[in-house]
């Protein structure tokens, strides 16, 4: 790509989050941006979307004269919003983040970061989602020097649309021992509800969450590199949603199997009979 690439910013952790201004200005120097966020965090919101309420947009001052937005939804609600009401033309790409906290392993089905970024390449549009492994000390400053060289690769090398890049910088002291490509792991975090009681007698839960970490995890998931000290890279396919051998091996028995029930039900409407259902 010979001409800036022009890439839309998003995120979970809101508009004013420090890990969006640190992925601004990582690509600021070599892209054309713009910037569409939640107006207050969304953490595990996923891929949700707001159909309850009407949504607004709100200008919002950044440094540069770059164009930013703040949403009162989800990181689909902006991506969304921005495809259809802001941008004047689809972006080269979208990046999220940077996260506090790691969306590796199973996280990642929770995580509002990625959601915004599944949201991108439901419309054809390369994504990566960045997120550090440090939830309470995150170290953006070392995360942006490896910014620009993912998404120039991604770029001039791009996914099968549907693909994107799930990217996990290590929270361990000291310089970053490499970059691997990874597959997503297994482990995640596992939810203990802690019961609590309303002065006036009734009960509620925070749900809370403790670290599970799966016994066979694979020597090349993100879990297991991030620990050792690496970068991870994931590549996850969004768009292809069909488990492809399961249904080439059960699509024949399984629709068969269910034939006689309809054939039952055929008899009885022929013969009068009305039913409110297939038994």
């Amino acid at each position: 790509m010979t001409t800036r690439p022009r890439i839309l910013l998003t995120n979970d952790d809101s508009i004013s989050a420090p890990g969006l201004y640190s992925l601004w200005r990582a690509l600021k120097e070599t892209a054309d941006i713009t910037i569409v966020a939640p107006a207050h965090e969304q953490s595990g919101s996923g891929l949700g979307i707001t159909t309850k309420r009407p949504l607004q947009i709100k200008e919002v001052p950044w440094a540069e004269g770059t164009k930013a937005y703040s949403v009162d939804g989800t990181p689909a609600d902006c991506v969304r919003l921005a495809l259809r009401v802001i941008l004047s033309s689809t972006p080269d790409l979208v990046a999220s983040g940077i996260n506090r906290g790691a969306n590796s392993g199973r996280n990642l089905l929770y995580s509002g970061t990625v959601g915004g970024v599944i949201e991108a390449s439901m419309h054809g549009i390369p994504g990566i989602a960045f997120s550090c492994d440090d939830f309470f000390a995150p170290n953006f400053i070392r995360a942006e020097t490896f910014i620009y060289p993912l998404v120039q690769y991604v770029l001039q090398n791009p996914f099968i649309k549907g693909t994107f890049l799930n990217v996990t910088f290590p929270d361990h002291e000291g310089p970053i021992k490499g970059i691997r490509m990874a597959k997503q792991g297994q482990s995640y975090w596992r939810e203990t509800p802690q019961v609590c009681h309303h002065p006036e007698g009734e009960r509620y839960y925070w749900l809370g969450g403790k670290w599970f970490d799966h016994e066979d995890e694979h020597e090349e998931s993100d879990i297991r590199l991030i620990k050792k000290g690496y970068l991870t890279a994931v590549p996850i396919h969004a768009q292809q949603l069909t488990d492809q051998d399961e249904f080439d091996q059960r699509k024949s028995s399984f629709n068969t199997s269910f034939e006689p029930l309809f054939q039952r039900q055929s008899l009885r409407i022929a013969s009068g009979v009305c039913t409110s259902g297939i038994s």
